[in-house]
């Protein structure tokens, strides 16, 4: 196990070990929908994201209390969209982090309320008092993340493209599969490093920076998840892999191939990285390591 790693692993574990305080289950019925959302957030998961945020945070000084809520907030956030994108109606899954999913352990119905729970939970968790910012900053960390889970630009629009593709995408398959990864995986990635720039006061240049940074990680986040779907082993990637084939979708590796699609990957890495070190210099090295990880994990 690498620096970079074990760094994550320490983070994922101090990060795991807060959770349970946000999710408290009454005993009453209606707490089993609490129990489902706190079974999805607590079901494995890299922490790729809280981690991308408290490292873009640290850059500005912020430690790990400081990010912690924004940071679980946005996991939330994520849980949500990984119990819908489940769901028979959907991409039909019954793995999620080597785990059953949430329609799985619980059934369809508390699933589909433990993810509406979830999103929900995320924007109370950022407006609560308990979460110590600033009204303006609490209002913009709001409208960032609505805007990037939802249905004009975001993550929902990105879903509907993703469920769909094979009817939009004749004769601009490329266009439309760096389209679909902005919105479905790559908005929340760079939701991660716009909240850590507003939780540490940055300034535009900084954040444009961070924001080109996200982008280019973004996409080659979705290359290497294309590439797993193929190639990876079931038992460390942790969901039913062949999946996009077998479903007719557009992805990285269907249109250009698993070799062009690691060599696109390994371009946006190694821009993703001088952008950062042009900027912030050693300071970012960990958030440079990130962007190697990306492409080279198993899971």
């Amino acid at each position: 196990m690498d620096n970079f790693q074990q760094q994550l692993l320490g983070y994922s574990e101090d990060f795991n070990a807060r959770i349970p305080e946000f999710f408290p289950i009454s005993g009453r019925p209606e707490s089993r929908v609490v129990e489902a959302m706190k079974y999805s957030v607590l079901n494995g998961g890299k922490r790729l994201r809280p981690f991308l945020l408290n490292e873009t945070g640290k850059l500005f000084g912020l430690n790990f209390e400081e990010t912690l809520r924004p940071a679980v907030s946005l996991e939330c956030l994520h849980s949500y969209s990984l119990i819908h994108d489940d769901l028979p109606a959907m991409d039909n899954d019954d793995l999620r982090r080597g785990k059953p999913t949430c329609h799985k352990a619980f059934d369809e119905a508390t699933a589909i309320l433990a993810g509406d729970g979830l999103l929900t939970y995320a924007f109370e968790i950022l407006a609560d008092n308990k979460t110590q910012l600033s009204e303006a900053t609490k209002i913009r960390l709001i409208s960032l993340l609505a805007n990037a889970s939802g249905a004009f630009s975001g993550m929902i629009a990105g879903q509907m493209l993703d469920l769909y593709t094979e009817r939009f995408a004749e004769g601009n398959a490329d266009n439309m599969i760096k389209h679909i990864e902005e919105m479905k995986t790559g908005r929340l990635i760079r939701y991660a490093c716009e909240a850590g720039a507003v939780l540490g006061g940055a300034d535009d240049a900084s954040t444009q920076t961070l924001i080109s940074y996200s982008r280019k990680i973004g996409i080659a986040f979705q290359i290497a998840d294309d590439i797993l779907d193929v190639e990876g082993e079931q038992a460390l990637v942790g969901k039913t892999l062949n999946k996009d084939s077998a479903q007719g979708k557009q992805t990285f590796v269907a249109f250009y191939g698993l070799d062009k699609a690691r060599q696109l990957a390994q371009t946006y890495i190694d821009e993703a990285k001088q952008l950062l070190s042009d900027k912030f210099g050693a300071s970012s090295l960990t958030l440079q390591a990130m962007a190697d990880f990306i492409i080279n994990r198993k899971y």
